[in-house]
């Protein structure tokens, strides 16, 4: 059985990292991000790989590719015109991605682990509806640093609402929002979505008019949570939720990627990914 297709959401800019966030050197023997993510999803059972960059920083990523990745890989590129958010980014890739058949989403800067991978491919083969991947809070956080999340409102199973909290970060006395919101301490086993997605074919018109009907005087940027929350209000599209025991590393500031490094190798020691990203 032929395996899902991955879209990798590597068009950001890294504004709050300072450089290529997708190529941040995580890996034991120097490898990026992109390509410990491209690893876990192949081993997970992806077989092609969509990689959405822009025009100014996707020329470096396309040659590291070429450069790093096995030349047997099935890797397209697609280039995001505008900085339109993550829905649009998505909505470039469509040429790539078989109409006719699910596929994933992910981001280029977090790594998600082989069980995450392995949940969503499965799913992806086995199920006609949407998922999300959702990670337990505590397993999302890397560093001292503030960071945003979306936060999962779950009913059996099915995904109800995402309210984003920013602000997050380890406190003496817990994981804290500075939001404004409440609960200001937050449980670490909250379920928050990582922008790990698998979706169904009949998405893409509904993107497609998210897009049409957007008003970009307000907000240049539609984003995937933003609109999987529209839809889920206005339409009878489901998504089924996935748990996932992975950690979720990322480098969402340049002070966290010693400490991202560090999880990368106790992962490799405890057996959990190979020690090289290629093998």
């Amino acid at each position: 059985m032929k395996g899902p297709t991955l879209v990798i959401l590597a068009a950001g800019r890294a504004r709050r990292y300072g450089g290529l966030k997708q190529l941040a050197p995580i890996g034991k023997h120097g490898e990026g991000v992109i390509d410990l993510l491209a690893s876990d999803a192949m081993h997970a059972g992806f077989d092609e790989i969509v990689i959405v960059i822009n025009s100014d920083t996707g020329p470096q990523i396309k040659e590291h590719v070429a450069r790093m990745w096995p030349a047997d890989h099935r890797v397209a590129f697609a280039i995001q015109e505008f900085p339109h958010g993550t829905v649009d980014a998505v909505l470039a890739a469509q040429p790539d991605v078989d109409p006719s058949t699910p596929f994933g989403v992910c981001n280029a800067d977090d790594l998600y682990g082989l069980d995450a991978f392995t949940k969503l491919s499965t799913h992806l083969v086995t199920s006609a509806n949407n998922c999300l991947v959702g990670f337990e809070l505590e397993n999302s956080v890397v560093g001292d640093l503030p960071v945003s999340r979306g936060t999962c409102q779950v009913v059996n199973g099915h995904l109800v609402e995402i309210v984003e909290r920013r602000n997050v970060h380890f406190t003496p006395e817990g994981l804290g929002a500075d939001d404004g919101l409440e609960p200001h301490f937050l449980d670490p086993q909250t379920m928050v979505s990582m922008n790990l997605w698998g979706f169904q074919p009949p998405i893409w018109p509904l993107m497609r008019r998210a897009m049409d009907e957007h008003d970009f005087t307000k907000d240049v940027e539609v984003l995937l949570p933003i609109f999987v929350g529209d839809i889920l209000h206005t339409t009878s599209t489901r998504f089924d939720v996935l748990a996932t025991n992975s950690r979720c590393i990322g480098v969402t500031h340049a002070e966290d990627l010693p400490l991202a490094q560090f999880l990368v190798r106790e992962e490799i020691k405890s057996g959990q990914r190979p020690e090289f990203a290629f093998v």
